[in-house]
C-alpha cells in the first residue's frame, strides 16, 4: 500500500504547501518554534486531552458517548481517521525524502569509527616514541652531567679569545675596508670595539690599538666629508655617507648646512638663469639718448620723415613667453628644489635614529633649517615670477597668462605636500591672486580709455561742419580687443551714434568678461578654491571691474557739467544730449542685463558686501538729469547770448521803423526748432534703442 501511494499521481497536497504543512506538524509535535527552539509550555493534566502527556482513552471515550449524540460519534470518529490517515502519509513523506540523509548518515558514522580506530593506534605509536626518546635523552643528561661545566668554561674562554683576536685584527680590518671603500662595514665594526678599548685603554697594548683605530678613522671620515661635499654620488650613496658621518660624531647642524650650501649653489644658477630672461626696463638717459639719436639721424625734409620710424629703445618685454617662463622655472627651479627637500628629508628627517642619535633630536633642527632654506630661495624666485608677471600689460590675449598662472599653483602644491609647513604654497597663492586682480584692473584701464576715445571720436564727429546735428557720423573709438570700426559703418544720424556708441561700449564689456572668465575655467586648479573664486568672482569682477567701469561712466558724464567756462562752454550741446540719453538707457536696461550678465557667467555669490543694482540705477538717473539740464542751460545761453548782442549792437535811435520780422528772430525761432528736433532724435522711444542696442 505504501508503494501504491508513492508512486500515485501528484495531488495538489504533496506540493511545497504540503511540505510546509508536514513540518509545521512536526514542529507542533515537537514543541518547537519558528526559530527551532523548544517552547516553554505548561504541561496539560487534561486525561481528555489527545495531545497530552496524561491522555486517558477510557475517559476520552467515556466523555464522548456521553456528551456526545450517535450522529457526533460518527463524524468524531470520520475525523480521527482523516487524521490518522494524514499522519500515516505524511511519516511515509518524511521518511522518503530524507532516506538519503539517513543512509548518508551511517556511512558517515561507520567512516568515523575506522577512523578514530586507526588513530588510536596511531597515537599508542606515538606514545611508545615519546617515552623512548624521553628515556634517551635522560640518559645523555646522565652521562654529559659531569662536563657541562667543564664545556661552559671552555666556551666563554673560547668566546674571550675571539674578541680578542678581533681587536688585534682590528686595524688591519679597517685599513682594508678603507681601501675597499667598505665605509659602512669599517664603522660597524669600530663602533663595536669602542667601549672596549675606551675602557681598557689604561693598559699598553689596548691603547696602542685604540690610537691606530682613532687614526684610521680620522682619514674614513675625512674621506665621507670630501665625498659629501662633492655632492655627485647617488642619493643612495649620499644618504648612508650622511648616516656613517652621523654615527662618527659629525655634527648634524653642521651637515645640514653643508648639504644646504651644495643645493643653494645649484638652484642659483637656475634662478640666474631665469633672471636673464627678464629684461630691464630701460632708463630715462637711454630713452632720451635713443631719441637724439633718432633725430640727429633723419634730416628735415628727407625720405626718412615721411617713413614709418622704429624704436631703438629695447624693448621691455622678455624674449620667451610667460608660458614658456613658468614652464622653464617648474621644470628648473621647482623640480630641483623639490628633488632637495627629498633628499633632506631622507637623510635628516625620516631617517630612523637609533642609539645615541635618537637623544639629539635631529629632526627638529633639520626641519627648521630646511623651512628658513626653502622661503629664502622661493622668495627670490616668487619676485622674478612677478616682474616677469608684470610684462604682461597687454590685453589682447588672456589665455597664455592664465594657463601659466594655473601651472605655477598646480607645480607649486608638490612643496605643500612634501613641506607642509612652508609658507610657499600660499605666497604663490598670493600671486595668482594678484596677478588676476591687476589684470582685472588693467582691463577696467582699457575700457576706461576705450569710453573716452569714443566719446572724443563723437564729439569729432558732431564737430564735422559737412554733418548736421541730427545727422552727425562717428568712427567709433575702436575695438579694445580688436580693430576700429570700418568707414561704411559709420552712423548718420544722432539715434544711430547714440546706439553705436552704447552697442560698441556694451559689446567691449563682454568681450572684457569673456577674457575675464578664463580665471574660472573648470580645467584651472585654482579656480575652484574657495580663497579665489568667492572673492575674486564678487570684489574683483564684478566689484572693481563693472561696477567701477559704470560709476565712472557716470562720473565722467557729470564731469561735462562742472563749469560753463571750463568744459560745458567747449562741450557740443548735442554730446550732452547724448551723454544723458546714454545715461537714462544705463539706468533703465543697461545696468540690470551687466550685472546679471555679470553674476550668471562667474557665478557670484553675495557673501561679502556689494554695490546693488538699485544704488546704481539712481546714479545713472542723476547724471542722465544732470546732463539734460546742462543741456538746457547750455542751449538757452546760446539763445539769449544771440538775443542780447542783437540788441546791443544795434543804433535803435537812428534806426527806421522795423516794417518786418528781423533775421535775428528768424534765426531763434530756426533754433529753437533745430533743439527740438534735436531733442526728439536723442530721447526717442527707449523700447526702440534698447532693442537696437542688445
Amino acid at each position: 500500500m505504501m508503494d501504491v501511494e508513492m508512486d500515485g499521481p501528484v495531488t495538489e497536497d504533496s506540493g511545497p504547501g504540503r511540505r510546509r504543512r508536514v513540518h509545521g506538524m512536526l514542529k507542533m509535535y515537537y514543541g518547537l518554534n519558528e526559530e527551532g527552539k523548544a517552547e516553554e509550555k505548561p504541561e496539560s493534566l487534561d486525561p481528555c486531552d489527545i495531545n497530552g502527556p496524561h491522555f486517558d482513552p477510557e475517559l476520552f471515550l467515556n466523555k464522548l458517548r456521553r456528551e456526545c449524540s450517535l450522529a457526533e460519534l460518527m463524524d468524531q470518529e470520520t475525523c480521527m481517521v482523516k487524521q490518522i490517515r494524514s499522519l500515516d502519509s505524511d511519516m511515509q513523506t518524511l521518511v522518503y525524502e530524507n532516506y538519503n540523509k539517513f543512509i548518508s548518515a551511517t556511512d558517515t558514522i561507520r567512516k568515523m569509527k575506522n577512523d578514530f580506530k586507526k588513530m588510536e593506534d596511531e597515537m599508542d605509536c606515538l606514545s611508545a616514541n615519546m617515552a623512548a626518546i624521553t628515556e634517551f635523552s635522560a640518559s645523555i643528561s646522565g652521562t654529559l652531567q659531569d662536563q657541562h661545566t667543564q664545556i661552559t668554561k671552555l666556551s666563554g674562554v673560547h668566546t674571550l679569545l675571539r674578541k680578542l683576536q678581533f681587536l688585534f685584527e682590528l686595524p688591519a680590518r679597517l685599513n682594508k675596508c678603507l681601501e675597499l671603500q667598505a665605509y659602512a662595514q669599517a664603522v660597524r665594526s669600530h663602533r663595536r670595539a669602542r667601549c672596549v678599548l675606551q675602557q681598557y685603554s689604561h693598559l699598553p697594548s689596548f691603547k696602542g690599538i685604540q690610537d691606530d683605530c682613532h687614526a684610521i678613522m680620522d682619514k674614513l671620515a675625512q674621506e665621507l666629508r670630501q665625498k659629501f661635499r662633492d655632492g655627485g654620488s647617488s642619493a643612495k650613496d649620499l644618504s648612508e655617507c650622511v648616516e656613517l658621518l652621523l654615527q662618527l660624531d659629525e655634527p648634524a647642524e653642521e651637515l645640514c648646512d653643508k648639504f644646504l650650501s651644495h643645493a643653494r649653489s645649484r638652484l642659483e644658477l637656475d634662478l640666474q638663469g631665469l633672471e636673464a630672461e627678464i629684461k630691464p626696463y630701460p632708463s630715462s638717459s637711454a630713452v632720451n639718448d635713443a631719441s637724439a639719436r633718432r633725430s640727429s639721424s633723419a634730416a628735415p625734409g628727407s625720405s626718412a620723415d615721411n617713413s614709418p620710424k622704429t624704436s631703438a629703445i629695447p624693448s621691455p618685454t622678455s624674449n620667451t613667453d610667460i608660458l614658456e617662463f613658468i614652464d622653464r622655472g617648474c621644470n628648473e627651479f621647482v623640480s630641483s628644489l623639490c628633488l632637495v627637500i627629498t633628499s633632506y628629508q631622507e637623510l635628516f628627517i625620516n631617517h630612523a635614529q637609533t642609539g645615541e642619535l635618537a637623544t639629539k633630536n635631529i629632526p627638529q633642527m633639520a626641519n627648521s633649517k630646511l623651512l628658513d632654506f626653502v622661503d629664502d630661495l622661493a622668495a627670490r624666485y616668487f619676485s622674478l615670477v612677478e616682474r616677469r608677471i608684470q610684462e604682461e600689460r597687454g590685453v589682447a590675449d588672456n589665455s597664455l597668462l592664465v594657463r601659466a598662472l594655473d601651472r605655477f599653483h598646480r607645480r607649486l602644491q608638490a612643496v605643500a605636500k612634501l613641506l607642509p609647513g612652508s609658507a610657499v604654497p600660499n605666497q604663490g597663492t598670493e600671486i595668482v591672486i594678484r596677478a588676476a586682480t591687476e589684470r582685472v584692473k588693467q582691463y577696467l584701464s582699457a575700457l576706461q580709455s576705450f569710453f573716452m576715445d569714443s566719446l572724443t571720436d563723437v564729439r569729432q564727429a558732431l564737430a564735422t561742419p559737412r554733418l548736421s546735428v541730427a545727422g552727425a557720423s562717428v568712427s567709433g573709438g575702436g575695438a579694445l580687443l580688436g580693430g576700429s570700426a570700418s568707414s561704411r559703418d559709420t552712423p548718420t544720424s544722432l539715434p544711430e551714434l547714440l546706439s553705436s556708441l552704447s552697442a560698441s561700449i556694451l559689446n567691449q564689456i563682454k568681450s572684457v568678461l569673456a577674457s575675464v572668465h578664463l580665471f574660472t575655467a573648470k580645467d584651472i586648479t585654482f579656480s575652484n578654491k574657495p580663497y579665489f573664486k568667492g572673492e575674486f568672482c564678487s570684489q574683483g569682477v564684478r566689484e572693481s571691474l563693472v561696477v567701477s567701469f559704470i560709476k565712472f561712466v557716470c562720473q565722467s558724464s557729470r564731469q561735462f557739467c562742472e563749469g560753463a567756462g571750463d568744459k560745458g562752454g567747449s562741450t557740443p550741446p548735442a554730446l550732452l544730449l547724448l551723454l544723458s540719453r546714454l545715461c537714462l538707457d544705463y539706468e533703465t536696461s543697461t545696468i540690470s542685463y551687466i550685472l546679471t550678465l555679470t553674476d550668471e557667467q562667474f557665478l557670484v555669490q553675495h557673501h561679502s558686501p556689494v554695490t546693488p543694482v538699485t544704488s546704481l540705477c539712481a546714479e545713472a538717473r542723476e547724471a542722465a538729469q544732470k546732463l539734460l539740464n546742462h543741456y538746457v542751460k547750455v542751449q538757452g545761453l546760446i539763445i539769449s547770448q544771440m538775443l542780447r548782442k542783437s540788441v546791443e549792437t544795434r543804433d535803435w535811435v537812428n534806426t527806421i521803423e522795423p516794417r518786418n520780422v528781423r533775421a535775428v528772430m528768424k534765426r531763434v525761432v530756426e533754433d529753437t526748432t533745430s533743439i527740438d528736433v534735436q531733442r526728439s532724435h536723442g530721447y526717442q522711444s527707449t523700447e526702440q534703442h534698447t532693442q537696437a542696442v542688445f
